[in-house]
Protein backbone atom coordinates (compact mmCIF):
# COMPACT_ATOMS: atom_id res chain seq x y z
CA UNK A 1 0.00 0.00 0.00
CA UNK A 2 2.89 2.30 0.72
CA UNK A 3 5.10 3.85 -1.89
CA UNK A 4 8.70 2.88 -1.05
CA UNK A 5 10.21 3.51 -4.08
CA UNK A 6 12.33 6.64 -2.19
CA UNK A 7 13.58 4.44 0.26
CA UNK A 8 14.79 1.77 -1.98
CA UNK A 9 16.86 4.64 -3.94
CA UNK A 10 18.22 5.86 -0.05
CA UNK A 11 18.82 2.26 0.75
CA UNK A 12 20.78 1.62 -2.36
CA UNK A 13 22.71 5.08 -2.13
CA UNK A 14 23.79 4.16 1.56
CA UNK A 15 25.09 0.95 0.69
CA UNK A 16 26.90 2.06 -2.51
CA UNK A 17 28.31 5.03 -0.50
CA UNK A 18 29.62 2.22 1.69
CA UNK A 19 31.50 0.13 -1.33
CA UNK A 20 32.54 2.83 -3.11
CA UNK A 21 33.91 4.39 -0.36
CA UNK A 22 35.88 1.10 0.48
CA UNK A 23 37.28 0.92 -3.58
CA UNK A 24 38.41 4.42 -2.86
CA UNK A 25 40.40 3.51 0.07
CA UNK A 26 41.98 0.52 -1.75
CA UNK A 27 42.76 2.66 -5.01
CA UNK A 28 44.75 5.14 -2.52
CA UNK A 29 46.34 2.24 -0.34
CA UNK A 30 49.21 2.07 -3.08
CA UNK A 31 50.03 5.39 -2.83
CA UNK A 32 49.94 5.29 0.87
CA UNK A 33 47.57 8.10 1.26
CA UNK A 34 44.20 8.16 2.93
CA UNK A 35 40.78 9.35 1.95
CA UNK A 36 40.55 12.47 3.46
CA UNK A 37 44.04 13.37 2.51
CA UNK A 38 43.21 12.61 -1.33
CA UNK A 39 39.95 15.22 -0.17
CA UNK A 40 42.18 18.08 0.73
CA UNK A 41 45.06 17.30 -2.21
CA UNK A 42 42.45 17.49 -4.51
CA UNK A 43 40.76 20.37 -3.58
CA UNK A 44 44.29 22.24 -3.78
CA UNK A 45 44.68 20.56 -7.70
CA UNK A 46 41.30 21.96 -8.72
CA UNK A 47 43.09 25.39 -8.11
CA UNK A 48 44.99 25.53 -11.12
CA UNK A 49 48.72 26.64 -10.71
CA UNK A 50 50.02 28.08 -8.08
CA UNK A 51 47.61 25.23 -6.74
CA UNK A 52 46.70 27.16 -3.08
CA UNK A 53 43.78 28.16 -1.11
CA UNK A 54 43.26 30.28 2.12
CA UNK A 55 43.17 27.74 4.62
CA UNK A 56 39.52 28.85 5.62
CA UNK A 57 38.69 28.39 2.22
CA UNK A 58 40.24 25.28 1.71
CA UNK A 59 37.88 24.41 5.00
CA UNK A 60 35.27 25.51 3.82
CA UNK A 61 34.79 23.52 0.00
CA UNK A 62 36.41 19.86 2.12
CA UNK A 63 33.09 20.53 4.14
CA UNK A 64 35.27 20.71 7.46
CA UNK A 65 35.50 22.91 10.90
CA UNK A 66 38.79 25.14 10.51
CA UNK A 67 40.14 22.74 13.87
CA UNK A 68 39.75 19.84 11.49
CA UNK A 69 41.49 20.87 8.63
CA UNK A 70 44.76 22.33 10.80
CA UNK A 71 44.74 18.73 11.69
CA UNK A 72 44.69 17.51 8.52
CA UNK A 73 46.84 20.30 7.10
CA UNK A 74 49.67 19.74 10.09
CA UNK A 75 49.73 15.73 8.75
CA UNK A 76 50.19 16.79 4.86
CA UNK A 77 53.08 19.10 6.17
CA UNK A 78 54.99 16.18 8.12
CA UNK A 79 54.73 14.09 4.78
CA UNK A 80 55.84 17.19 2.79
CA UNK A 81 52.81 16.73 0.43
CA UNK A 82 51.93 20.82 1.60
CA UNK A 83 53.20 23.74 2.73
CA UNK A 84 51.77 26.72 4.61
CA UNK A 85 52.92 30.28 4.66
CA UNK A 86 51.40 33.33 5.59
CA UNK A 87 48.92 35.36 3.25
CA UNK A 88 51.19 38.52 2.44
CA UNK A 89 48.28 40.54 2.51
CA UNK A 90 47.23 39.58 5.89
CA UNK A 91 49.64 37.83 8.14
CA UNK A 92 47.06 36.47 10.48
CA UNK A 93 45.67 34.56 7.29
CA UNK A 94 47.11 30.85 6.20
CA UNK A 95 47.43 29.95 2.68
CA UNK A 96 48.24 25.97 1.74
CA UNK A 97 49.81 25.19 -1.28
CA UNK A 98 50.40 21.69 -2.63
CA UNK A 99 54.50 21.27 -2.67
CA UNK A 100 55.79 19.04 -6.16
CA UNK A 101 56.04 16.27 -4.14
CA UNK A 102 52.06 16.80 -3.31
CA UNK A 103 51.33 17.42 -7.04
CA UNK A 104 52.95 14.20 -8.37
CA UNK A 105 50.95 12.33 -5.60
CA UNK A 106 47.53 13.72 -6.19
CA UNK A 107 47.97 13.31 -9.87
CA UNK A 108 48.90 9.75 -9.46
CA UNK A 109 45.86 9.39 -7.04
CA UNK A 110 43.29 11.33 -9.66
CA UNK A 111 43.96 8.92 -12.41
CA UNK A 112 43.68 5.96 -9.21
CA UNK A 113 40.58 7.06 -8.04
CA UNK A 114 39.24 7.37 -11.78
CA UNK A 115 40.08 4.03 -13.06
CA UNK A 116 38.44 2.58 -9.57
CA UNK A 117 35.30 4.82 -10.70
CA UNK A 118 34.86 3.10 -13.49
CA UNK A 119 34.96 -0.26 -12.53
CA UNK A 120 32.72 -0.02 -9.95
CA UNK A 121 30.30 2.24 -12.88
CA UNK A 122 31.31 -0.74 -15.72
CA UNK A 123 27.48 -1.82 -15.58
CA UNK A 124 26.71 1.20 -16.91
CA UNK A 125 27.09 3.03 -20.25
CA UNK A 126 28.85 6.51 -20.48
CA UNK A 127 25.49 8.13 -21.44
CA UNK A 128 24.05 6.26 -18.43
CA UNK A 129 26.89 7.36 -16.63
CA UNK A 130 25.94 10.98 -17.18
CA UNK A 131 22.33 10.73 -16.78
CA UNK A 132 23.09 9.06 -13.21
CA UNK A 133 25.46 12.06 -12.29
CA UNK A 134 22.45 14.65 -13.83
CA UNK A 135 19.84 13.25 -11.56
CA UNK A 136 22.14 13.27 -8.46
CA UNK A 137 23.13 16.31 -8.81
CA UNK A 138 19.77 17.22 -9.05
CA UNK A 139 18.63 15.44 -5.94
CA UNK A 140 21.54 17.26 -4.09
CA UNK A 141 21.02 20.55 -5.29
CA UNK A 142 17.84 20.50 -3.73
CA UNK A 143 18.50 19.72 -0.54
CA UNK A 144 21.01 22.51 -0.13
CA UNK A 145 24.51 20.96 -1.56
CA UNK A 146 26.71 22.55 -3.37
Amino acid sequence: ELETASLGVVVRILSLYKRLSREATQALRTLDLELFEYDVLSALRRQGAPFALHATELARQTGLSGGAMTNRVDKLTKRKLVRRAADRGDRRAVVVSLTARGRRVIDSAIQLRLASADRSLDALSVGERRQLADLLRKVWLAGGGS
